[in-house]
């Protein structure tokens, strides 16, 4: 385990490495003893700094959820990172291509809350009935860790890879759509990269959710009304470079675009 002393200075690295677009060694290279607590302290501290400085906290992602990313990352568990209000973006925005490091996209569903979760024991219905509508997203992934060798300690320090969202389709309510088997097919630059269904999530992205209230009850936290949470990607990562435009067409639940200068 991590001193507090030592979490703090992890912290304020990769909130230096945020401002500089920087890349950093892995944090277990330099800190084998590093335990899964201490990734979310880091993550906890790195949150709490930027709303010290004016941000605000919206909501959470969740990583790692389905057999495609797990295998993409060679992590085999889910983990969460914190969304703040700037890194929220409308579908159409342009996005800064330099804001980021290591640009990668992923299809995802947004869960918007009408009222709170606090887990232990959320399940699957408690998480429909908290919800005011779905709606599709695009999550742009920001690793300031080399991604050579990571672990799931380098990546939940690391806010889990969360660097923005762009939200955009059409919001609409759980009892409408068929979760599992809401799709999307993912394109750049007019051509089609990849596609999926939200099922890829764990059977069902509502279990990301629940998964995601249950494990912040372990840390003494609760998801909030009005919070937006990413359920997870149900397609690679798909990379990006400057120039990109990207879209994605989830069918009867609209489009999200976005590109990157």
């Amino acid at each position: 385990m991590l001193t507090e002393t030592q979490i703090a200075k992890i912290a304020d690295e990769l909130e230096q490495a945020d401002r500089d677009r920087a890349v950093l060694p892995r944090l277990t290279q330099r800190f084998p003893e590093m335990t899964v607590n201490d990734s979310y302290a880091i993550q906890k501290r790195w949150s709490d700094t930027r709303i010290e400085r004016g941000a605000r906290l919206v909501g959470r992602k969740i990583g790692l959820t389905s057999k495609v990313m797990q295998v993409a990352t060679g992590i085999t568990e889910p983990d969460y990172g914190v969304i703040h209000d700037d890194m929220v973006f409308e579908s159409g925005s342009v996005l800064e291509f330099d804001r980021f490091s290591n640009v990668r996209i992923e299809v995802e569903l947004a869960f918007v809350l009408n009222k709170p979760l606090a887990g232990p024991n959320v399940t699957v219905f408690d998480v429909l009935d908290a919800t005011a509508y779905v709606v599709p997203a695009l999550e742009v992934l920001n690793s300031h860790l080399e991604l050579e060798g990571r672990t799931i300690v380098d990546t939940i320090s690391d806010n889990a890879a969360m660097g923005a969202m762009v939200v955009g389709g059409s919001p609409v309510r759980v009892d409408q759509v068929d979760l599992p088997w809401a799709k999307a097919l993912l394109y750049r630059n007019e051509s089609i990269e990849d596609s999926g269904v939200a099922g890829a999530v764990l059977g069902h992205p509502a279990r990301g959710v629940a998964w995601l209230a249950n494990k912040l009850a372990q840390h003494g936290q609760t998801l909030a009304a009005g919070e937006i949470i990413l359920a997870g990607s149900f397609t690679k990562p798909m990379w990006i470079e400057r120039g990109d435009t990207v879209h994605a067409d989830y069918h009867e639940l609209g489009v999200v675009s976005c590109r990157f200068e």
